[in-house]
């Protein structure tokens, strides 16, 4: 039986003054990010009734005038009078800051929204919003428009439903575009379905003709998340080991894992559904939990001889899919963005449970544990040779800044904060690169060819690679475990690819060798592919350049009937330098796209499917995206 959920449970702390002055404070930003949390802010409301056992379906509508609807099967916002304010508590939850039912009510035991400022700010941020609430056998509804009622909280009639229905229109005066993404939307769902065992979720995108429909529900939970996760990967073991446990406190903890033919690992974390990416004391409990029962049943068994030194941590988490759950009363969180779990007592709860049910599964499925054992071991003699690796490399002063690679063309600037790096495919797009920029600031590092697959090598391959020395030599901050940011020697790391397959494929295995081994160059914004173009379009005399097909018809509708001349570059080698700086290098003229991790998991999926072993998840991913892209990128 759920909780009761009335207006006694909504606490108010303050207004929604400032909430249209500075919007990227409560979302993010106004770009398609903070759209999109916008909409996750609504949702996170539903889930929250769904984590109160209040709540069995969920249902997000993208309507054709760009506005949501979501609608959840929960109890439905109280909408009695709150005696302090006067006014109902769905009016006093959608109007002001921090009025909500988390906050020290009984309406929630779990809660991802733990701010409380979610729905009364997608409400400040849209042109116009409207509630229903399904509850007590009636229907409520009220109207507002940017955050200010429009109409009072009205009885439209009785129904059998329970729940709470919100649509809203983004405000165009205020967010950069208000066209929802829903592969965005789709993937946050996904995992939200996969976390929340048996919760149905429906998206309904009306905007395509006939509508698009798509329904999530998981019985099996987080086991199917790590099934899915490890869809391109080869598993090494077909059990998934799994395991839940609760303590004293009501916390719950879920843990589902699986080996698989890799050498990356793949460990996400989630508290209350928020996704932890910065891990915290569940993470640490489980590392911790998981080095020590491997070495105990490796030693135990006779893979570990007495001389030989433990397997380290490193080495037990080589090509692990984990999923780590904790649903708690009172999470703390390291900052406000929710990124990283701070309580204590988590860390010995879910170090103590991982270390007794994972020695139970290796005892009782001696198969499986002889195929992860011995992957483990083999993963610490290669980080043995990766050792000697980085030693030889450290002689050669490679992952120092001591010796800058011979083909490096650098800059005159030694600021980072000005300094930018073209990674160059091939020596005359390099040749015509060093022509083309300005010393100043800009270094070239042209590559021979395609880069080593880092997806298929363990670091001691990775280390011996002479394009990725050249690399990492040239960024400076090293990787793996020798990375540190603050070594960086370049504002800006831009991949510079021919715009064709080849171009992609190269740009595509320098991009899963940034994430894989200095992922936070990608995370903070360092790492930027180039657009060249692909069309020079000669009119009088005068050169235009198209970037996409649809520029080039554009230029051509322009121009008429005059005569012109038309060029499709094939590669960056055929620009001269003054093209190439016009059209790709110059600051004032060129396009960079900023490569940013939305979604690790999402990232995770699509390194695996493109770089990874299995052919038939790379076709099909191919198939789907092939017609929306202009090339093959991630």
């Amino acid at each position: 039986m759920t909780a009761e959920y009335t207006a006694k449970d909504i606490t108010v702390l303050e207004g929604l003054e400032a909430v249209r002055k500075r919007p990227s404070m409560y979302i993010g930003s106004t770009g398609p990010r903070g759209l999109h949390h916008l909409v996750y802010e609504v949702v996170d409301n539903a889930i929250d009734e769904a984590l109160a056992g209040a709540c069995f379906n969920v249902e997000i509508i993208l309507h054709e005038d760009q506005s949501i609807t979501v609608i959840d099967d929960g109890r439905g916002i109280p909408v009695d009078i709150i005696e302090n304010y006067g006014q109902p508590a769905v009016t006093l939850v959608l109007t002001r800051l921090h009025a909500g039912g988390k906050f020290g009510g009984d309406g929630y035991k779990v809660a991802g929204g733990l701010h409380g400022v979610g729905v009364s700010v997608v409400n400040a941020l849209s042109e116009w919003l409207i509630v229903e609430v399904y509850r007590d056998g009636k229907i409520y509804r009220q109207e507002f428009e940017r955050g200010e009622p429009k109409t009072e909280l009205e009885i439209l009639g009785e129904t059998n439903k329970r729940g709470t229905k919100v649509t809203f229109k983004p405000d165009g005066k205020i967010m950069e575009t208000i066209s929802v993404n829903r592969d965005v939307i789709a993937q946050r769902i996904k995992e939200t379905a996969f976390l929340m065992k048996g919760l149905r979720i429906k998206l309904i995108d009306e905007r395509e003709r006939p509508p698009y429909v798509e329904e999530y529900c998981f019985e099996g939970g987080i086991i199917d998340f790590v099934k899915h996760i490890n869809e391109a990967k080869e598993p090494l073991h077909q059990n998934i080991i799994y395991f839940e446990a609760k303590n004293r406190d009501d916390t719950v903890l879920e843990v589902a894992m699986q080996y698989n033919e890799g050498y990356n690992e793949s460990i996400f974390t989630f508290v209350n559904n928020i996704n932890t990416q910065e891990g915290g004391t569940h993470l640490s409990g489980f590392k911790s939990a998981l080095t020590r029962s491997i070495n105990d049943y490796a030693r135990k068994k006779g893979f570990l001889k007495e001389k030989d030194e433990n397997v380290s941590g490193e080495d037990v988490r080589e090509g692990l899919t984990a999923i780590i759950s904790v649903k708690m009363k009172n999470p703390q969180f390291e900052g406000q963005t929710k990124m990283k779990l701070g309580n204590t007592e988590v860390r010995s709860f879910t170090e103590t449970v991982v270390f007794q049910k994972l020695n139970e599964f290796l005892e009782e499925n001696p198969s499986d544990a002889r195929l992860i054992v011995t992957k483990i071991i083999n993963a610490a003699h290669a980080r043995q040779a990766a050792r000697k690796a980085r030693e030889l490399v450290r002689r050669k002063g490679l992952l120092e800044n001591t010796s800058l690679p011979g083909k490096l063309a650098d800059c005159v600037s030694k600021d980072a904060s000005e300094a930018e790096i073209f990674i160059v495919e091939g020596d005359s797009a390099g040749g015509s690169a060093k022509q083309a920029r300005n010393r100043q600031f800009q270094a070239i590092l042209p590559l021979k060819g395609k880069i080593l697959n880092v997806e298929k090598a363990r670091i001691n391959k990775v280390l011996s690679s002479e394009e990725i020395q050249a690399i990492i030599t040239a960024v400076g901050t090293g990787i793996d475990e020798d990375f540190d940011i603050e070594n960086v020697r370049y504002g800006k790391i831009i991949i510079m690819s021919d715009a064709d397959v080849d171009g992609a494929h190269i740009r595509t295995l320098i991009l899963t060798f940034l994430y894989r081994f200095a992922q936070e160059l990608v995370e903070k914004g360092y790492v930027y592919i180039a657009q060249p173009p692909l069309y020079r379009i000669t009119v009088d005399g005068k050169d235009r350049y198209a970037y996409t097909e649809e520029q080039l018809k554009e230029i051509l509708n322009s121009i008429s009937e005059k005569k012109y001349t038309i060029q499709r570059y094939k590669g960056l080698g055929e620009m001269n330098p003054k093209q190439l700086w016009e059209t790709t290098m110059n600051p004032e003229t060129r396009t960079l796209v900023q490569v940013t991790i939305e979604d690790a998991i999402r990232a995770d999926e699509i390194f695996s499917t493109l770089m990874g072993t299995k052919v038939e998840p790379r076709r099909e991913f191919i198939e789907k995206y092939a017609r929306e892209v202009r090339f093959l990128d991630i």
